[in-house]
């Protein structure tokens, strides 16, 4: 039956994203790498699947429903399960190992390194399975790779260790959406603009997705560049605002629109002194280029998650929240 054959296509996928996390757990050999690629080639063309058949994923992972299914039986627990369940601290070499994977894991995200940063927060899940930041940091890389559902799960975990988490609520919302999953994506929004209501980009996305949801949108598409509404964005034109009237940017400014700034008068990225700047002009492409680059330096310093949602908008992507990974808060207590 055709009901079957979809069931079954459902679990393949299922399997399918179960296998390809444990290859990016960094936790297993070479022979057991190939040998899971190999079983993972086996199963898509078996079933007619691939993981860009994101409508076959379930809202829930295969180990959430494996856990689900089996919550009612005896269990046999090791020794660091049961010091978790038992709320047995960590040691603080242990600890302090989970952070700098952690760290190494946002290193990776800034150089765009994502499964490499997903290997990073799996092994500091490894270490420590209650702190919800490695769960949304490994959500974030999953998000950028386009595994949503892998995301989607991540960012269910986090909750259930912080159910006051924005940012989990946040990067589900952005996951639903690639999904095709508006209504979803909404409620994420909403509820992450619920716990940070300054986030305007929280209320932006959350004002998209619902009205996808009312058009009754079910595939996954560009969201539409908006800059009314990003000049409407009050965190948008703050942070312009405060840039404009950096000394620096002004005295950059001040020098291209004199010509003195360029590869002929000093070279990119200084204030020309001699002939170079004294003869005014026409302004020299490679300085107003340089001041363009150091204008856009400092907005991603100051909001990186204002720009990431810009740059997504641009490209076609799905809106974005914030792509700055969490450092500052601490494990949730069992």
């Amino acid at each position: 039956m055709a009901g079957d054959r979809t069931d079954a296509r459902r679990l393949a996928f299922s399997i399918v994203a179960f296998l390809n996390e444990q290859l990016h757990s960094g936790s297993l050999s070479d022979d057991v790498q190939e040998s899971l690629e190999v079983a993972t080639q086996c199963l898509e063309t078996a079933f007619g699947i691939s993981m860009q058949d994101t409508h076959l994923a379930t809202p829930k992972s295969l180990v959430e429903i494996f856990h689900d299914g089996t919550a009612s039986l005896p269990q046999q627990q090791t020794a660091t399960q049961a010091g978790e369940n038992q709320g047995v601290e960590l040691t603080t070499e242990q600890r302090e190992n989970a952070e700098e994977l952690k760290n190494r894991g946002n290193q990776q995200m800034k150089n765009e390194a994502f499964d490499k940063a997903v290997e990073c927060y799996s092994k500091a899940i490894a270490i420590d399975r209650r702190n919800a930041v490695y769960y949304c940091n490994r959500a974030a890389a999953y998000n950028r790779l386009s595994n949503f559902p892998a995301a989607v799960s991540d960012c269910e975990q986090a909750i259930h260790l912080d159910s006051h988490y924005s940012k989990a609520y946040g990067r589900m919302g952005l996951a639903f959406s690639s999904l095709g999953r508006h209504s979803e994506a909404a409620d994420c929004f909403r509820k992450a603009y619920g716990l940070e209501s300054g986030n305007e980009t929280y209320r932006m996305n959350m004002e998209q997705e619902e009205a996808k949801a009312q058009e009754g949108n079910s595939v996954a598409g560009p969201p539409g560049f908006n800059l009314s509404g990003f000049l409407n964005n009050p965190g948008f034109m703050a942070m312009a605002t405060s840039m404009m009237q950096s000394p620096q940017l002004q005295q950059m400014l001040s020098g291209v629109a004199s010509g003195g700034v360029g590869v002929g008068g000093g070279g990119v990225g200084g204030i020309a002194d001699g002939a170079g700047g004294a003869g005014g002009g026409i302004p020299d492409m490679s300085g107003l280029l340089h001041v363009g680059q150091q204008f856009a330096q400092q907005m991603q310093q100051q909001n990186p998650e204002i720009i990431e949602q810009l740059r997504s908008q641009m490209q076609g992507r799905p809106p974005s929240g914030n792509v700055q990974n969490d450092s500052e808060k601490p494990p949730p207590q069992s």
